[in-house]
Protein backbone atom coordinates (compact mmCIF):
# COMPACT_ATOMS: atom_id res chain seq x y z
CA UNK A 1 0.00 0.00 0.00
CA UNK A 2 1.21 3.39 -0.76
CA UNK A 3 2.16 5.77 2.12
CA UNK A 4 -0.48 7.59 3.59
CA UNK A 5 -0.92 11.36 2.41
CA UNK A 6 -0.10 13.69 5.26
CA UNK A 7 -3.52 15.29 5.58
CA UNK A 8 -5.62 12.16 5.39
CA UNK A 9 -6.65 11.46 9.15
CA UNK A 10 -7.08 7.24 8.44
CA UNK A 11 -7.79 5.14 5.30
CA UNK A 12 -11.23 3.50 5.29
CA UNK A 13 -10.78 1.34 2.12
CA UNK A 14 -7.68 0.00 0.84
CA UNK A 15 -6.73 -0.42 -3.11
CA UNK A 16 -7.83 -4.23 -2.38
CA UNK A 17 -10.55 -3.23 -1.09
CA UNK A 18 -11.54 -1.02 -3.28
CA UNK A 19 -11.04 -3.07 -6.25
CA UNK A 20 -13.36 -6.11 -4.95
CA UNK A 21 -16.08 -3.53 -4.32
CA UNK A 22 -16.17 -2.90 -7.91
CA UNK A 23 -15.28 -6.45 -9.44
CA UNK A 24 -19.16 -6.72 -7.40
CA UNK A 25 -21.20 -4.05 -8.67
CA UNK A 26 -19.77 -4.53 -12.12
CA UNK A 27 -20.75 -8.38 -11.97
CA UNK A 28 -24.23 -7.46 -11.11
CA UNK A 29 -24.96 -5.19 -13.76
CA UNK A 30 -23.30 -7.59 -16.25
CA UNK A 31 -26.44 -10.07 -14.82
CA UNK A 32 -28.96 -6.82 -14.75
CA UNK A 33 -27.99 -6.11 -18.94
CA UNK A 34 -27.27 -9.34 -20.11
CA UNK A 35 -28.15 -9.04 -23.53
CA UNK A 36 -28.22 -5.26 -23.85
CA UNK A 37 -25.64 -2.09 -24.53
CA UNK A 38 -26.35 0.58 -21.46
CA UNK A 39 -25.05 3.97 -21.70
CA UNK A 40 -23.17 4.82 -19.10
CA UNK A 41 -23.20 8.44 -17.82
CA UNK A 42 -20.46 9.22 -15.63
CA UNK A 43 -20.90 12.46 -13.56
CA UNK A 44 -17.65 14.42 -13.69
CA UNK A 45 -15.12 14.90 -11.97
CA UNK A 46 -15.36 12.53 -9.29
CA UNK A 47 -16.81 9.40 -10.95
CA UNK A 48 -14.33 9.30 -13.52
CA UNK A 49 -11.41 6.87 -11.54
CA UNK A 50 -15.07 4.90 -10.75
CA UNK A 51 -16.51 4.80 -13.73
CA UNK A 52 -13.13 3.54 -15.60
CA UNK A 53 -12.83 0.58 -13.43
CA UNK A 54 -16.32 -0.55 -13.54
CA UNK A 55 -16.92 -0.03 -16.83
CA UNK A 56 -13.85 -2.86 -16.86
CA UNK A 57 -15.17 -5.25 -14.28
CA UNK A 58 -19.05 -4.84 -16.56
CA UNK A 59 -18.36 -7.98 -18.93
CA UNK A 60 -21.12 -7.04 -21.66
CA UNK A 61 -21.13 -4.54 -24.11
CA UNK A 62 -21.72 -0.68 -22.84
CA UNK A 63 -20.94 2.78 -23.99
CA UNK A 64 -19.69 5.91 -22.06
CA UNK A 65 -20.28 9.50 -21.82
CA UNK A 66 -20.54 11.97 -19.41
CA UNK A 67 -21.70 14.87 -18.06
CA UNK A 68 -20.35 17.52 -15.85
CA UNK A 69 -22.04 19.49 -13.27
CA UNK A 70 -20.66 21.94 -10.32
CA UNK A 71 -22.61 22.25 -6.94
CA UNK A 72 -19.82 22.58 -4.43
CA UNK A 73 -16.81 24.35 -6.22
CA UNK A 74 -14.09 24.30 -3.55
CA UNK A 75 -16.38 24.81 -0.60
CA UNK A 76 -17.07 21.60 1.89
CA UNK A 77 -20.45 21.35 1.98
CA UNK A 78 -22.94 21.40 -1.59
CA UNK A 79 -24.53 24.99 -2.64
CA UNK A 80 -27.31 23.39 -3.53
CA UNK A 81 -27.15 25.25 -6.77
CA UNK A 82 -26.70 22.74 -9.98
CA UNK A 83 -24.92 23.81 -12.76
CA UNK A 84 -24.65 21.43 -16.17
CA UNK A 85 -21.10 22.62 -17.38
CA UNK A 86 -21.32 19.63 -19.94
CA UNK A 87 -24.14 17.80 -20.84
CA UNK A 88 -24.13 14.33 -22.83
CA UNK A 89 -22.95 14.13 -26.42
CA UNK A 90 -24.71 10.98 -26.93
CA UNK A 91 -29.07 11.06 -27.47
CA UNK A 92 -30.55 8.86 -24.47
CA UNK A 93 -33.91 8.46 -25.60
CA UNK A 94 -34.90 4.68 -25.84
CA UNK A 95 -31.69 3.61 -24.03
CA UNK A 96 -30.96 1.68 -20.99
CA UNK A 97 -29.03 4.30 -18.53
CA UNK A 98 -26.43 4.17 -15.36
CA UNK A 99 -25.77 6.87 -14.08
CA UNK A 100 -22.01 6.71 -12.05
CA UNK A 101 -21.80 8.83 -9.00
CA UNK A 102 -18.50 8.77 -6.48
CA UNK A 103 -20.49 9.43 -3.38
CA UNK A 104 -23.78 10.37 -2.03
CA UNK A 105 -25.08 12.57 0.73
CA UNK A 106 -27.82 15.03 0.41
CA UNK A 107 -28.64 13.63 -3.26
CA UNK A 108 -29.85 16.38 -4.44
CA UNK A 109 -27.48 17.22 -7.22
CA UNK A 110 -27.71 13.07 -8.56
CA UNK A 111 -31.86 13.80 -7.79
CA UNK A 112 -32.06 17.14 -10.08
CA UNK A 113 -30.06 14.79 -12.57
CA UNK A 114 -32.03 11.94 -12.85
CA UNK A 115 -34.53 14.01 -13.16
CA UNK A 116 -33.06 16.02 -16.22
CA UNK A 117 -32.29 12.70 -17.68
CA UNK A 118 -35.90 10.68 -17.30
CA UNK A 119 -37.21 13.57 -19.33
CA UNK A 120 -35.00 12.65 -22.31
CA UNK A 121 -37.30 9.48 -22.37
CA UNK A 122 -34.67 6.76 -21.89
CA UNK A 123 -35.82 3.15 -21.73
CA UNK A 124 -34.76 2.88 -18.23
CA UNK A 125 -32.30 4.66 -16.31
CA UNK A 126 -30.46 3.83 -12.70
CA UNK A 127 -28.20 5.03 -10.56
CA UNK A 128 -25.07 3.43 -9.55
CA UNK A 129 -23.09 4.97 -6.33
CA UNK A 130 -19.15 3.88 -5.24
CA UNK A 131 -20.42 5.08 -1.53
CA UNK A 132 -23.02 6.72 0.46
CA UNK A 133 -22.73 8.53 3.31
CA UNK A 134 -24.24 7.54 6.45
CA UNK A 135 -26.02 10.60 7.98
CA UNK A 136 -27.55 10.21 11.06
CA UNK A 137 -31.27 11.19 10.92
CA UNK A 138 -30.95 12.12 7.43
CA UNK A 139 -32.54 10.42 4.40
CA UNK A 140 -30.84 10.93 0.97
CA UNK A 141 -32.86 12.10 -1.78
CA UNK A 142 -32.66 9.63 -3.81
CA UNK A 143 -31.48 6.49 -3.62
CA UNK A 144 -29.00 4.49 -5.81
CA UNK A 145 -30.06 1.08 -7.94
CA UNK A 146 -26.58 -0.14 -6.88
CA UNK A 147 -24.36 0.88 -4.30
CA UNK A 148 -20.63 -0.31 -3.21
CA UNK A 149 -20.34 0.68 0.44
CA UNK A 150 -21.61 2.81 3.14
CA UNK A 151 -19.24 5.09 4.48
CA UNK A 152 -19.08 7.44 7.91
CA UNK A 153 -19.94 11.16 7.53
CA UNK A 154 -16.85 12.28 7.43
CA UNK A 155 -15.54 14.20 4.10
CA UNK A 156 -13.91 11.91 1.96
CA UNK A 157 -10.95 12.07 -0.83
CA UNK A 158 -9.03 9.63 -2.80
CA UNK A 159 -10.09 7.61 -5.81
CA UNK A 160 -11.17 10.12 -8.09
CA UNK A 161 -13.12 12.03 -4.75
CA UNK A 162 -11.52 15.61 -4.06
CA UNK A 163 -11.41 18.55 -1.78
CA UNK A 164 -10.59 21.78 -4.03
CA UNK A 165 -9.28 19.21 -6.76
CA UNK A 166 -6.95 17.47 -4.42
CA UNK A 167 -6.44 14.20 -3.33
CA UNK A 168 -8.52 12.69 -6.37
CA UNK A 169 -5.12 10.33 -7.06
CA UNK A 170 -4.90 8.65 -3.81
CA UNK A 171 -5.32 4.49 -4.24
CA UNK A 172 -6.94 4.30 -1.27
CA UNK A 173 -10.16 6.04 0.36
CA UNK A 174 -9.41 8.44 3.16
CA UNK A 175 -11.08 10.12 5.65
CA UNK A 176 -9.49 14.40 5.22
CA UNK A 177 -8.54 15.20 8.67
CA UNK A 178 -10.63 18.75 9.24
CA UNK A 179 -7.95 21.01 9.91
CA UNK A 180 -7.61 21.02 5.88
CA UNK A 181 -10.95 22.22 4.73
CA UNK A 182 -11.87 24.05 8.15
CA UNK A 183 -8.29 26.26 7.68
CA UNK A 184 -9.54 27.27 4.14
CA UNK A 185 -12.66 29.19 5.28
CA UNK A 186 -10.38 31.72 6.66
Amino acid sequence: METIHPDVEKVLLTEDQIHEIVTKLGDQITKDYAGKNPLIVCILRGAFIFTADLIRAIKVPCEVDFMAVSSYGSESQSSGVVRITKDLSTKIEGRDVIITEDILDSGLTLSYLYNLLKARNPKSIRICVFAVKDIPNKKAAIKPDYLGITVPNAFIVGYGLDYAEKYRNLLYLGVLKPEVYSSQKD
